[in-house]
């Protein structure tokens, strides 16, 4: 059966990559070959998941000229355009709400701007997200030089931990997660907002649970880290 459908955000300006971003979204700037974004619509494709939504502001016609209806890669690709509708960028959780009637009742969510070869959205770890009651199931990573207090502790059980009880905060979230629509369904239509406001909601509701990912993660978000990627070998095992 199909894997739950997929959000891609890629609305943002991407202000620490001009002059790149300033004729092409952040999402559609190449690495290794290819534009970013064609790694996270590769890997949904490999995994069962056929029904895409891709939310866009800066420069967002060209991502339907760019990508099409998805079909090349087997699945169906909608659009939630922020510029269009609401004359910018609704940042993370406004975005995610305004995309809300093209999902389901769960669904993955992916920053168009990462690069992490090898991830899988795993159907398994989708069923069980769907069996349980947490708003958000989040990917955390190490975090890396640009993120040095990170953003989150968890405990044994996999319960993200709110911020009294936390010594430390070892994990940055990965910008990978699969969420409810209760995570940002309090939001009125065309709201502007952004998502920690609401992941802090989830915790103090006790519906935020997260898991870490050991593999390649890279945030492309400035010059050095695109320069750095595009330097390697373009075989990315996993991937």
């Amino acid at each position: 059966m199909p894997n739950l459908p997929a959000l891609i955000l890629a609305a943002g300006r991407g202000e620490r990559l001009k002059p790149l971003t300033d004729h092409t979204p952040k999402p559609l700037i190449h690495v290794r070959g290819k534009p970013l974004i064609e790694w996270h619509l590769e890997a949904l494709a490999r995994d069962g998941v056929r029904e895409v939504v891709i939310n866009t502001a800066w420069l967002e016609e060209r991502f339907p000229a760019a990508l099409g209806d998805g079909s090349r890669w087997g699945l169906r690709i909608r659009y939630s355009m922020e510029g269009r509708d609401h004359g910018g960028a609704l940042e993370t959780a406004g975005g995610m709400a305004k995309a809300l009637p093209l999902l389901g009742e769960a669904f993955w969510s992916v920053s168009g701007d990462v690069f992490v070869p090898g991830f899988r959205f795993d159907q398994a770890a989708a069923r069980r997200f769907q069996e349980g009651e947490d708003w958000g199931h989040l990917w955390l990573v190490p975090n890396p030089p640009h993120v040095p207090l990170g953003d989150f502790a968890i405990d044994d059980k996999g319960r993200v931990l709110p911020k009294h009880l936390e010594a430390l905060r070892p994990w940055t979230y990965g910008n990978i997660a699969l969420y409810r629509p209760a995570m940002v369904d309090h939001l009125a239509p065309g709201t502007k907002a952004a998502l920690r406001p609401s992941m802090d909601r989830a915790i103090e509701h006790g519906r935020l649970s997260a898991e870490t990912w050991p593999g390649p993660w890279t945030d492309v978000g400035t010059p050095e880290r695109l320069a750095s990627l595009n330097d390697q070998p373009t075989g990315v095992p996993g991937a």
